[in-house]
């Protein structure tokens, strides 16, 4: 195998030597300015823990794989391709975030349905302005670190992108136009003369609704599973995770992380294209 060590930070020799010692490997190339591939590299029980402690990201991965075999890159929206969660940002205009962030982790941790705590969330900002959405999207929403790195490697070689969220389509739809994305599914809020009506338009698109238009997307590209690298931080991406070739735990719950493929625990978003170099 390959064991691809990346950080944020440059990466001492010495971890690198001791990372060697652990995984056997023969030879190490660099292959970004944070980034080494060990080659011949065997698993070690001591990788992770090492790994973890002097902030580093790692994966093992075949010689054989790399970013142009996969045809479609699907993407959680909240906390994985932006830098917040929209619905508690929301909340904030009302004074309620802490009451609708406690329902959000609950959510991502898997400890309540999210279907269950997306409407109980989305009540709370009943009588809501429309125009807090704007200010929100204007004001707080941030691309997590490296996501317009990846997106144009993504879009170079050919590679299809489906953003697929537990949110809002104010925000979905907004983020599909400016970055170039080429699919883009989320809930709907109900807004009547300018308000929101603390309801939620048509099915909620929960974890298995994601995992669905993972496959349709999928099916219309002719793509085989193994074709597919899904990217979540929380429960509810676990069944869409589930249905990739290779899965993405990014800066995500311990839940996610323990059945994930790879995890970033350190890199942005760009630490795709470091893996699978």
């Amino acid at each position: 195998m390959n064991l691809i060590i990346q950080a944020v930070h440059d990466i001492s020799a010495a971890h690198l030597d001791r990372l060697v010692s652990l995984s056997l490997a023969s030879r190490i190339e660099q292959v970004g300015s944070h980034a080494y591939r060990l080659c011949g590299a065997k698993p070690h029980d001591g990788v992770p823990m090492f790994c973890y402690e002097h902030q580093l990201d790692y994966g093992f991965v075949r010689p054989s794989l790399h970013l142009a075999d996969f045809g479609l890159v699907v993407m959680d929206m909240d906390s994985t391709l932006i830098s917040i969660e929209c619905i508690d940002e929301i909340a904030d205009m009302q004074g309620l975030k802490s009451q609708v962030s406690a329902i959000t982790e609950e959510a991502m941790r898997g400890e309540i349905d999210f279907a269950e705590s997306l409407r109980r969330r989305v009540a709370l900002l009943e009588g809501l302005e429309e125009g807090a959405l704007q200010r929100v999207y204007d004001e707080r929403l941030q691309l997590n670190p490296g996501a317009e790195l990846m997106l144009a490697e993504l879009k170079k070689r050919g590679i299809k992108t489906l953003l697929v969220s537990g949110g809002f389509t104010f925000f979905t739809q907004r983020l599909q136009a400016r970055l170039g994305l080429d699919f883009a599914h989320a809930n709907t809020l109900e807004i009547i003369d300018g308000k929101l009506t603390g309801q939620v338009l048509g099915d909620i698109l929960d974890a298995q609704a994601k995992a669905n238009w993972l496959n349709h997307v999928r099916t219309e590209l002719n793509l085989h599973p193994e074709q597919v690298i899904a990217m979540g931080d929380g429960a509810n991406d676990l069944k869409m995770m589930a249905q990739a070739g290779a899965s993405i735990a990014y800066h995500a719950k311990p839940i996610v992380r323990s059945q994930a493929s790879f995890a970033f625990n350190f890199v942005g978003l760009n630490g795709l294209v470091n893996l699978l170099a």
